[in-house]
């Protein structure tokens, strides 16, 4: 049962528990996909060719010439050569809004193919089982899901919910996916009813926005079923992605994603990367409350390591040593490993 006012900010390496590609592996597959000589030729990858294919309607919905927006994507495609992100690549791009425009199609399409690869299924094999293969304990959800259910009873599960907030700053739907799937195992309820509950009393913000919105969520973003790859309205829902700039100039969405970082009394950053401008829009002033902050540090270097417990120190007000708990561990050992913590 989580007590405390919980934040969860969640990054890249959290979702590549469930096999979603990694920033690199991304933006390899963005510039392989926009490879349009490649296309034109013998060793053409469906990727590319249905890819060329959106090229060509969101040339039509711009008013483009094919050629001008074709142009587009291989200077995205060149600036992936050297990003560390898309995100980050979108923001050296902020003068080019056809670049933006080909960088946000083709997060869409990889992003709905990888769900449709996902280890979180569509539906369970087996009613009330949850959509999830292979060790079920070692996903960073499956561990959520128990911390937020255990010892919780289904009249007060609502409060529970409304105790986290979740930041993702992933573009995937894993997270509005699974849940309603641990509810109805862990209380035997209809899935309609614990789709309604996340709805209704979980938090959830992605600053950069989802690949839509799935048919049972509220508000007018664009609907699309968890794992389509080519959904019919493609190109409204990579219209409605976020870059770092657009959003940094959403004053009320920049507020509410502060507010959650301001206002807890925990912090947990899941496979996170700590890009400047991500830190940036997290934290308008350091804390003065010096709330609990666990670091999962899986894959960094320790270099970037030290870098990041500074810096937290520094942003989140944090005087004491014990209350700045860095692990070298994924995202779902980090949960794990401070189960008693976290439900504290």
């Amino acid at each position: 049962m989580l007590r405390t006012r919980t934040t969860l900010i969640v990054g890249a390496g959290a979702s590549a528990e469930l096999q979603f590609p990694s920033n690199g592996e991304l933006l390899a597959r963005i510039i392989q996909g926009y490879d349009f000589q490649r296309t034109a030729g013998e060793t053409s990858t469906r990727d590319g060719q249905l890819l060329l294919r959106n090229i060509y309607k969101l040339a039509e919905r711009a008013g483009k010439a094919v050629e001008q927006v074709a142009a587009a994507a291989e200077r995205l495609r060149n600036a992936c050569r050297l990003g560390r992100s898309i995100d980050s690549v979108l923001e050296q791009y902020d003068h080019d809004a056809m670049v933006v425009s080909c960088g946000k199609l083709a997060i869409t399409y990889f992003m709905g193919q990888a769900e449709s690869r996902a280890s979180l299924r569509d539906v369970p094999r087996v009613p009330g089982e949850l959509p999830l293969q292979g060790k079920v304990a070692e996903y960073w959800i499956y561990q959520l899901g128990q911390l937020i259910t255990s010892g919780v009873p289904r009249s007060k599960i609502g409060q529970t919910l409304e105790q986290i907030t979740i930041i993702n700053f992933n573009y995937d739907r894993s997270v509005e996916h699974f849940l309603p799937f641990a509810l109805v195992m862990a209380y035997g309820i209809d899935l309609k009813e614990a789709q309604a509950v996340i709805a209704e009393k979980l938090n959830i913000i992605h600053p950069h926005g989802c690949i839509g919105r799935l048919p049972w969520q509220t508000g007018e973003a664009p609907q699309a079923e968890w794992g389509v790859e080519q959904p019919w309205n493609i190109h409204a829902i990579a219209a409605q992605l976020k870059s770092l700039n657009e959003r940094s100039a959403d004053r009320s969405a920049v507020r509410d994603v502060r507010l959650a970082v301001a206002g807890a009394k925990r912090l947990a950053f899941l496979g996170f990367g700590f890009q400047p401008q991500n830190v940036d829009l997290l934290f308008e002033n350091s804390l003065s409350h010096g709330p609990e902050v666990l670091v999962s540090t899986y894959g960094m270097s320790p270099g970037n390591a030290g870098t990041v417990a500074q810096m937290l120190k520094r942003l989140c007000g944090v005087e004491s040593d014990d209350l700045l708990m860095l692990s070298p561990v994924k995202a779902w050992e980090m949960l794990r490993d401070y189960s008693l913590l976290l439900e504290s």
